[in-house]
């Protein structure tokens, strides 16, 4: 059927859109902290070494959970997985622009993190998946862009929003973004 297969390939580009829009959320993420440790660093009254964690600790939970994502998308579809991941990102993201310390802001970081290690992996089988060899070349590019574009965005965005605006700020551009995602992937 014809207009079943039109329907079948708008959902799958509806799809590949949507993990691309998180995807570039999340890794965007990963650079944004750089820039503001210094305001970290006087805000929480803690020292450099201390401040890195928040970057340290999101790498070091990226190496273990990437990983266990494989077992993941082994056992269930992709809609859930993709839910856990930005449920995962989304939580760790409001926990962070609401931490009243140090800690409670590591633990978000390391929340968010989480969501992060399951996104990439999800979307490169989902690519795998759901576009045909012959266009996969096209979509690994796009792919490449978002991978190089948003950790290189970061840090200019985390300057342009330190200059106007507290540091959790960091946190609360990227939530409604990131929660539009969820809220879009778990309805369609």
């Amino acid at each position: 059927n014809e207009a079943s297969a039109a329907d079948h390939r708008a959902r799958n580009r509806l799809v590949l859109g949507l993990l691309l829009v998180s995807a570039f959320v999340v890794i965007l993420n990963e650079t944004i902290m750089g820039v503001a440790l210094p305001h970290l660093m006087s805000d929480l009254g803690i020292s450099a070494s201390a401040a890195q964690w928040l970057t340290t600790a999101f790498m070091l939970t990226m190496a273990v959970v990437i990983p266990v994502t494989g077992y993941l998308l082994q056992r269930l579809n992709t809609r859930p997985v993709f839910i856990l991941a930005m449920s995962l990102f989304c939580a760790g993201t409001l926990l962070s622009a609401l931490a009243p310390g140090f800690a409670v802001l590591v633990i978000g970081r390391i929340v968010q993190a989480s969501g992060t290690a399951i996104m990439m992996p999800l979307l490169m089988t989902t690519v795998m998946n759901l576009v045909p060899p012959e266009s996969r070349g096209k979509t690994m590019g796009n792919i490449s862009i978002v991978i190089s574009v948003a950790p290189a965005i970061g840090p200019t965005l985390s300057g342009l929003i330190l200059s106007m605006l507290d540091w959790r700020w960091l946190f609360l551009a990227v939530l409604p973004v990131a929660v539009a995602a969820l809220a879009l992937g778990a309805a369609k």
